[in-house]
This record gives structure tokens, C-alpha cells and sequence, in this order.
């Protein structure tokens, strides 16, 4: 499509984004009439079992479900759920153990580092000046060796033909080194959204890792976010809040993230840097130096060498860090209005004193250090911790998971991101009421928000717009498509805005509709899906014909509808099929050939169109 006719198509997209009608109504019809608003719609209790749905056919209410609690359908998933009942995919969803993901698994095994420790990674994809000090070689020499892995690894590529194939496969053999980590993170990222059985799951885990967030560029976290995102949070995506926050909590990678692995009580700090000064002034004495007068022993210090002076001002001053106590009650439990002062983000950090990491650049792990723990009574939002040692970090943290601050913050940020951009307080009230009796069962807190009348109600339908990793999903899955690399599609999220493992702020990525929403983005969005429906996205294959059918290449008009009924269950507003039908005008539709006098409809042209209206940036 040419530049001012993507511009404005773009421009059209935000207007029909930003409008005051989110979705398309159940009472707008194609042809511009309206029929009678229902205000009850009675479904099949077959069908929708115990689930409040009044204000939505079964389609839409599908359609829904799939946009909240998945990454969208898949051609056919519609009808496997018609068949099935949606009430029971979504207890199945709600139990992702009961789900066979054997395929996913397999999938998954193309990323080796997938499976591997920090220690490992740490030392299969070393710094470069680790590895040259490692081999006894210089920077610039280790550097050559990357380039050499590169162009190993471009040599054993097996040329296949298929132009997306081949440069996808030569993308990702340039991306050595500890690049390689974050790559293939973020290509499992991708698969397991398009690919995995387990929807749900999948959501709630790039929830809970976008609201502890941890930046991938931050030092060495680039070789710990592997086993944070393993083992601290897929594990409990659907457990016990409290869990879940422990095991942030203690993960290497959020310990280096928010500095809490350098926090130490001064007190203690003073007191071992005087034991090692004594101990030091010991030796020395033993080592050749002048005994000590008896009675004043160790003596008189003597000064330093301007040296040693030079690097005691430059070396910083260790002691409380402030950062986590303060972030794990702002951002991760009670909220900004959770009633904590700043007394009680210091003593947060005083109970938190000794969570370090041992060994961070050969075997990051968990370690607490006694020697640099805050003694004593510490008082946090009321409540006294003086259990002595790690104990004291753990109590304060159930503390803060059972607030009733803490229920309600995490009720609402769970609506925000299933129900809507300002979710009805009633709701969050009841979330919030599930989440304390359950003791912070996750799931509990999710069926309380699925089995509720504000869910499945007709303003929540289509009332979120996509984020850029939630676009790319849902297109792949919409699609079919057949990713055999998916480097290209992660690198198309960060294009749009989203870089996967790269938001730098602890906040994580705005949960909000308005950030998504601009000309620029939108653009981006619609070039996105006309290259994915054009069969021309890297690492990627996508048959349209077997979408479609037969009769869609020759006739634009049953392209389209062929494309709005697939893609958007032909639920669209009028004046979405409006702008729609008027693009079919374009030369590049229908694209004339004087030695062909056999016209064939441009299809992915089509369905990049309909892949970039507003009901389907709309979840």
C-alpha cells in the first residue's frame, strides 16, 4: 500500500480506536439499520454453564473469552468451543495442569538456554572481557572470536528457498553471545502465546512478569532473568500471591534489579570494616612489623599511603539501599496509597538487610549474610518484626501480601488488565474479598473476576486495545501461521513499542489503552499485519488460501467477507466495513497484468486491512 494511503487508513484506525463507541454493538448492522437493543440474552446452560453472561451472544461471548483469558483464536476455535462449552474451557484454563502442552514442549526445545542455570549462562556466554581475561587474551582478540562464532553459524545454515526462512535463520545466527540469552527468551516468549494450549497460564505470566518487572540490560541480569522467569515466576502464576512475592523477592535477578542485594545495616558494615582494620593491624604486627606496647594492643593506626587513600575515597560507602523496600510495597503489594510512610520504607529495607546474592558473577543464588542484617526490633505499617535473621524479611513480606491495601491493589490491577481501563469498583471490591478469604489464591481471585456480570458485560466487549505483544500473538494464532523462526516476530513487538525484557522502569509496560493509541503506533500496527497477511514476515509461513477458500481469490468483495467473518466472526461496525469496502477501490486489490488477462485478488492486502480495523486491535 502506498505511504498516504497507509497514513490515512492509520489515521482512520485511531479515530475508530479513540471513539466513544469501543466496540462494535450488537445492535449495529451492516446495512446501517438498528435493530432493538436486548437487554437479556439467553444462552445455553450447556453452553455457558454457571457464567453470567446476559449482554452477549455466544460468539461474541467466545470471542471475548479468547481475547481476555488467551491471545485470541485460532481459525476453528470458535466452534471447538460452541461444541465443547465455554464454561468447562475455562475451568480447563483455570487448571492448566489438566492441559496436555506436549507440542509446546517440543517447540520449546530449539532454545537450549531455556533449560540452563545462571552459573551456566554465565559461563557458555561470558562478557567479552571475561572471556579474554578467562583465556589469557585480549579484549579485541575475544571480540574476533564472537565474529567467528557468528560466521560459523551462518556457514551451517541449510539454504532452503523460502526467502522469510533463510533470512530469519541468518538474523538469528548473527545473534551470539550473551545477546543469545534475551533472543531466545523472547522467541519462547512469542511461541508460547501463539502456540501453547495453555492460554490462560500464558497470560498470567506475562502479567505477573510485567508487574515485577525486571530490566534485561541492567548489569548482570541479562544472566539471571532466564531462572527468574523459570522459577520464580511461571511456577506461581496461579498459586498463592504470598509465594509468588517470596520467590521475587529472593531471585537473584530482582535482588540485583532494585539494588537489595548491596543493602546492609550501616552499624554492621562499621563494625566488620574495624574488625578487618584490627585484624589487618594484627598480621602486620606478626608479619615483620614492631610488637604492640602491652595493653594497647592493636595500637595506634598508622596512615595510609596516598594510594591506598585514593582508592578508600573512590570505593562507595555500603549500607541501607532503600530501592526494594520501597518498590515491593509501592509497585508489588499495598500500592502508592497503601498507607506506609517513609519510616516504614526504611524499615522494610532494615528487615530485608542480608538478602544478597553469593557468588553473583560465577553461581548467582539466593544467600542470606547474617553479618549484614539489621538487629533488632524493626516496625513496618503497625507491626513489630523481631525474629532475628532471614526471618524477619519473611514475615514482613507475608505482612504486606496480606494487607487488605494489597488485595485490593492487586484485585484492580487484575481488572484493569482483564476487564477494562477503569474497572468497576464493585468489582475490585469483591476480587479484593476473594483474594483475603482465600489467603491471596490467585486463582480464586481470577474465578471471582471471570464468574461476575461486569465481565462478560456488553461495555467490557472490545473495550482494551491489544499492547504490541498481545497484536503479534493474536495475528500468528488468527492467521495459522506456521513460525519456524520466531525472532522476526519479537523483533516486530519491540518495533511497535514493546520491547520484550527492555522496559527499563519497575512500573513495567502501561497496562492502558491510551499508550498504545497514536497515529505513529497505529502505522506501525497496520504495516505489521500487511506484511504477516503477505506471506512476507521472516521466519514465518502463512497459507490464506486455506483460510479462505477457493472463491475469495477472484472476487474482492468475497475476500473481504470471507475475511471479516474469520477474523472478526463478522462482528464489525458499519463504518469499519465503510472504510473497508472503499480500500477495495485501490489498483493494488486487483492488480492488472497485460500478459495475464486472469485477475487474482491481492488477499494478504485484504485481510492486512481487516487484521488492522479497530475490532481487531481491540481485545
Amino acid at each position: 500500500m502506498d505511504v498516504p494511503g497507509a497514513l490515512l487508513l492509520a489515521a482512520s484506525l485511531v479515530a475508530g480506536l479513540v471513539s466513544a463507541a469501543p466496540h462494535a454493538r450488537a445492535d449495529d448492522n451492516n446495512d446501517g439499520s438498528t435493530s432493538v437493543v436486548q437487554d437479556h440474552i439467553a444462552l445455553d446452560k450447556k453452553f455457558k454453564g454457571k457464567l453470567p453472561i446476559t449482554q452477549l451472544t455466544e460468539d461474541q461471548a467466545i470471542l471475548h473469552a479468547m481475547n481476555r483469558l488467551a491471545y485470541g483464536p485460532r481459525p476453528g476455535d470458535v466452534e471447538r468451543i460452541r461444541q465443547v462449552g465455554l464454561e468447562k474451557w475455562i475451568e480447563q484454563q483455570l487448571h492448566p495442569e489438566s492441559i496436555d502442552d506436549q507440542a509446546l514442549s517440543q517447540r520449546l526445545q530449539r532454545y537450549p538456554t531455556l533449560g540452563m542455570s545462571s552459573k551456566q549462562l554465565l559461563e557458555e556466554f561470558p562478557r567479552p572481557q571475561q572471556a579474554a581475561k578467562q583465556q589469557g587474551i585480549t579484549k579485541e582478540e575475544a571480540q574476533e572470536q564472537l565474529k567467528s562464532k557468528q560466521q560459523t553459524a551462518e556457514s551451517q545454515i541449510i539454504v532452503t528457498g523460502n526467502d522469510n526462512l533463510d533470512k530469519a535463520q541468518q538474523q538469528l545466527a548473527k545473534i551470539q553471545g550473551p545477546n543469545r540469552i534475551i533472543a531466545e527468551l523472547s522467541m519462547a516468549k512469542v511461541d508460547r502465546a501463539i502456540y501453547s494450549d495453555r492460554q490462560l497460564e500464558a497470560v498470567m505470566e506475562d502479567f505477573w512478569f510485567n508487574h515485577f518487572n525486571v530490566f534485561a540490560n541492567k548489569g548482570d541480569d541479562r544472566w539471571l532473568l532466564t531462572s527468574y522467569e523459570r522459577d520464580a515466576i511461571r511456577p506461581h502464576t496461579m498459586g498463592k500471591f504470598q509465594d509468588l512475592l517470596i520467590a521475587t523477592a529472593k531471585s537473584p535477578a530482582m535482588l540485583f534489579f532494585l539494588d537489595n542485594y548491596l543493602s546492609a545495616d550501616p552499624v554492621a558494615v562499621a563494625r566488620m570494616e574495624a574488625e578487618r582494620n584490627t585484624r589487618r593491624r594484627y598480621q602486620g604486627a606478626f608479619a615483620g612489623g614492631s610488637m604492640p606496647t602491652p595493653g594497647t594492643f592493636p595500637g595506634p593506626a598508622t596512615g595510609p599511603t596516598p594510594a591506598a587513600a585514593t582508592v578508600a575515597a573512590k570505593k562507595p560507602q555500603r549500607g541501607l539501599n532503600e530501592n526494594y523496600g520501597r518498590e515491593v510495597m509501592e509497585l508489588h503489594t499495598v500500592g502508592v496509597d497503601g498507607g506506609y510512610t517513609q519510616q516504614d520504607v526504611i524499615q522494610m529495607a532494615e528487615c530485608l538487610t542480608g538478602w544478597t546474592i553469593h557468588e553473583p558473577r560465577r553461581d548467582p543464588q539466593f544467600f542470606f549474610d547474617q553479618k549484614i542484617h539489621a538487629e533488632g526490633k524493626k516496625i513496618v505499617m503497625g507491626r513489630a518484626f523481631n525474629y532475628g535473621g532471614e526471618k524477619d524479611g519473611e514475615e514482613a513480606l507475608k505482612m504486606l501480601a496480606s494487607r487488605p491495601a494489597t488485595a485490593k491493589f492487586i484485585s484492580a490491577e487484575l481488572a484493569r488488565h482483564f476487564v477494562s481501563d477503569n474497572p468497576p469498583p464493585a468489582l475490585v471490591e469483591r476480587m479484593a474479598k476473594s483474594f483475603e478469604s482465600s489467603n491471596g489464591d490467585i486463582r480464586a481471585v481470577l474465578k471471582t473476576m471471570i464468574y461476575s456480570p461486569e465481565f462478560w458485560s456488553k461495555d467490557a466487549y472490545r473495550a482494551k486495545v491489544k499492547t504490541p505483544f498481545e497484536l503479534v500473538a493474536s495475528t500468528a494464532r488468527a492467521l495459522n501461521a506456521e513460525v519456524t523462526i520466531t525472532l522476526p516476530l519479537a523483533q516486530w513487538v519491540g518495533r511497535m513499542g514493546e520491547p520484550l525484557y527492555l522496559c527499563q522502569p519497575p512500573t513495567g509496560y502501561s497496562d492502558r489503552s491510551e499508550t498504545w493509541v497514536n497515529t505513529g503506533a497505529l502505522l506501525s500496527r497496520l504495516n505489521f499485519a500487511l506484511a504477516f497477511a503477505g506471506d512476507k514476515m521472516g521466519g514465518a509461513t502463512v497459507d490464506l488460501e486455506s483460510i479462505l477458500g477457493d472463491e475469495a481469490s477472484r472476487d474482492p468483495n468475497a475476500t473481504l467477507a470471507r475475511s471479516v467473518q474469520e477474523f472478526l466472526d463478522g462482528q464489525v461496525a458499519q463504518s469499519t466495513q465503510d472504510t473497508l469496502q472503499a480500500r477495495l477501490k485501490d489498483p493494488q486489490i486487483l492488480p492488472a497484468s497485460a500478459d495475464d488477462p486472469v485477475k487474482e485478488v491481492n488477499e494478504g492486502l485484504v485481510v492486512g486491512l481487516v487484521l488492522g480495523t479497530p475490532e481487531f486491535q481491540r481485545r
